[in-house]
């Protein structure tokens, strides 16, 4: 128990600890908070004209697509178009019919519509006789949140994983790795000392961020939060084992990183590439992809695939569990 407050007090100690648990409940606060803007404006088209130039109905045609701003000058409206950090299509009256103006850094779907505005102008009256149907404008932010918030999760669920890694690598430095070597203490209860307070705290961490960013029901946050168990207490274990092979403090951060990098990188590029058959069975192998799989089951009303996948992270626990006793008991005996 004391070995327990011990760690407790390195934590609160630890500005580096503090601020890698609450992070990904301020990313789950500001994903939350986006959702509910209206981003739609990012996608419209803005037109830029000379004063007095265009007639008033050719200027009422532009306001259908888009707002319209008149400059003074030729200066003023080429700086405009130039301006990195807008997308306004410079309009100039040609006899009849209307030029585009364009600085080339635009989106693609600005630099079509300038190449067709004119053709578009030309055939108004053909096209003001067409029938329009006005589709709902999708939401940007909402297919964004679908990978976001689950992988926003696994940062949160395995951020254990960086604490104890951590914790040992600056214990071996300060030579308390050398004291704990000479306790009465079995590998059993040293995992347990060592791998409590990040298992908790990454827990918490998951459990605030989980009622943040999801509305399940309470058989569906029953299997969430036993997700959230299994998947921080792998990354704990695993921060033990970089912990243990990490023989300093710059080589422990790049297995962090390369560790990290892992887990968020495997889950979300199955996501996006649909992988499914044998390859799909390997990747299961990185605890963080049935931890993802689990989420986005979850979010679905899956709960068949949720549960396959909460299978998936009690072997991964049992299997690191035994590998590191395994490992501890050998490294003793060796000792002696």
């Amino acid at each position: 128990m004391k070995g327990l407050k011990y760690q407790m007090k390195s934590v609160l100690r630890d500005k580096f600890c503090l601020m890698t648990f609450l992070l990904p409940i301020l990313v789950a606060v500001a994903l939350n908070f986006m959702g509910s803007i209206d981003m739609s404006s990012l996608g419209e088209l803005h037109f830029g004209v000379l004063e007095n130039e265009l007639s008033p109905q050719t200027v009422t045609w532009l306001e259908r697509y888009g707002p319209v701003t008149a400059y003074g000058t030729q200066e003023e409206l080429t700086t405009a178009i130039n301006e990195p950090s807008t997308n306004v299509i410079g309009v100039r009256a040609n006899d009849d019919s209307l030029k585009t103006a364009i600085s080339g850094d635009e989106l693609d779907i600005f630099r079509q519509a300038a190449a067709t505005l004119s053709v578009l102008y030309e055939q108004r009256e053909a096209a003001g006789q067409a029938e329009i149907q006005t589709l709902e404008r999708p939401d940007i932010m909402e297919s964004l949140q679908g990978i976001f918030i689950p992988a926003v999760l696994i940062v949160a669920m395995f951020m254990g994983c960086t604490f104890n890694a951590m914790n040992i690598i600056s214990e071996k430095e300060d030579g308390v790795a050398f004291v704990n070597e000479i306790l009465p203490m079995t590998p059993s209860q040293y995992i347990l000392q060592k791998v409590v307070v990040g298992f908790l705290f990454g827990s918490l961490s998951s459990i605030v961020t989980a009622c943040i960013c999801f509305r399940l029901s309470w058989q569906n946050f029953g299997l969430m939060l036993v997700l959230i168990v299994l998947s921080s207490f792998v990354a704990a274990l695993i921060g033990l084992f970089i912990g243990k092979f990490s023989e300093g403090l710059m080589i422990g951060v790049v297995y962090i990183k390369i560790v990290m990098l892992l887990f968020l990188a495997v889950p979300l590029v199955c996501a996006l590439i649909g992988v499914s058959g044998p390859l799909a069975l390997i990747c299961n192998i990185v605890p963080s992809q049935p931890a993802f799989e689990g989420i986005m089951a979850l979010s679905a009303g899956s709960m068949g695939t949720a549960m396959k996948d909460t299978g998936i992270l009690a072997t991964h626990c049992i299997a690191w569990f035994a590998l590191y006793v395994l490992l501890s008991t050998r490294h003793n005996k060796q000792a002696v």
